[in-house]
């Protein structure tokens, strides 16, 4: 058994990824060293705790480590002020001390709750990440952002505090509904787009395998997105510049996230798809980025049977000047101005500020005109 890791340098507060088969199983062994008496809590939410839960707990107690845990109800609706202040005041009622460890175990909500929820408890507690989706392993259990949503926007209210370890089971993917599996895989795609044009050719190649369950290719690719995000981590932890590449497809996504009421019309990962197919169609319109850019990564999308544009989320969106509106309470907007992540190309991606804002109304309107015509 093959277990990859990846560090994520941060001084005195660096951890490791550990990516590989049988992590849950061996979940005891890698967090014991971390602890300073022999007790966890886990928080997860229920279609984990159905799947997953028991070996976790086995793995934990063959150690020796008493475990607590708390399972949320599953779904991005989870990820705002009532489940978040169940969780901080169950973890006060385990008595959770500041030297022990809380355990994220679950997608993409759960960590980010759970992560923001152990930033604040006595003013900061530590905590792993045991993600269970393909999305929280190659992207939300990495670099330290928590936070939770509001009624006015997506991930406004947070912190960054980075995990102490992060566990990546690649037999856990085995487990994922199909569309959940693609939806991780648009995040996948956007490291390629961003920044590795070689890792956008393996995964035209390999992408196909992946979503058959190829354990390997699985495994190249969450190592090679983590490796990606590490290194962005590492030199831009708070988003002060080159960390804002990863937000790729994501002012488009957000905007979307928020017209469909963070329901399962549309998940977060296919936002981000169908967002970096709209970021690298404004690209070419602005004259950075040749036609089979834009072109080629649609047809990969497709390919791999995932959303590509508007015109495949399910029932009525806002008109195209109102999902411009909602980008303005995007986190990167400044001095009121919206920035996008663009592309010169597929791995050549950089912010830019100052876009016009007709140029995406119109962008948006077309897409819209499509999808009234299906």
């Amino acid at each position: 058994m093959t277990i990859d890791t990846v560090a994520v340098e941060l001084g005195s507060r660096s951890y490791e990824v550990r990516i590989g088969r049988g992590l849950v199983a061996r979940a005891g062994a890698e967090i014991a060293p971390l602890l300073k008496r022999r007790k966890v809590a886990v928080v997860t939410d229920e279609t984990v705790a159905a799947q997953h839960l028991a070996a976790l707990v086995a793995a934990l107690e063959g150690e020796g480590i008493a475990v607590a845990a708390l399972a949320l109800p599953p779904g991005e609706s989870t990820k705002g002020w009532p489940q978040f202040s169940r969780t901080v005041e169950w973890l006060l009622e385990q008595k959770v001390e500041r030297r022990d460890v809380v355990v994220a175990f679950g997608g993409g909500v759960v960590g980010d709750l759970v992560g923001f929820a152990s930033a604040v408890l006595r003013r900061g507690v530590r905590f792993v990440q045991l993600p269970t989706t393909l999305l929280a392993q190659v992207d939300s259990s990495v670099g330290g952002k928590t936070g939770i949503n509001t009624a006015q926007g997506k991930n406004l209210v947070g912190a960054f505090h980075q995990p102490s370890l992060v566990l990546a089971d690649i037999d856990v993917l085995a487990t994922l509904p199909p569309r959940d599996f693609l939806a991780g895989y648009g995040e996948v795609v956007k490291y390629g787009l961003l920044g590795d044009a070689a890792f956008f050719d393996w995964l035209e190649g390999n992408g196909p395998k992946m979503a058959a369950g190829d354990p390997d290719a699985r495994q190249y690719a969450v190592r090679r997105s983590v490796e990606m995000k590490a290194g962005i981590v590492s030199r831009d932890e708070t988003e002060e510049g080159e960390r804002a590449l990863l937000n790729l497809g994501h002012t488009f996504c957000h905007a979307l996230e928020k017209a469909t009421g963070y329901s399962d019309r549309l998940l977060h990962g296919e936002g981000v798809a169908i967002g970096c197919a709209l970021a690298f169609e404004l690209s070419q319109r602005m004259g950075l980025c040749s036609q089979e850019a834009p072109s080629r990564v649609r047809a990969h999308l497709r390919d791999m049977g995932m959303k590509v544009d508007l015109a495949d989320i399910g029932g009525d969106l806002p008109d195209a000047a109102a999902l411009v509106s909602l980008m303005g309470q995007d986190k990167k907007v400044i001095d009121g101005k919206l920035r996008f992540v663009l592309a010169r190309g597929i791995g050549k991606a950089f912010v830019a500020d100052g876009v016009p804002p007709d140029l995406v109304t119109g962008l948006l309107q077309e897409a819209l005109d499509q999808k009234s015509r299906r």
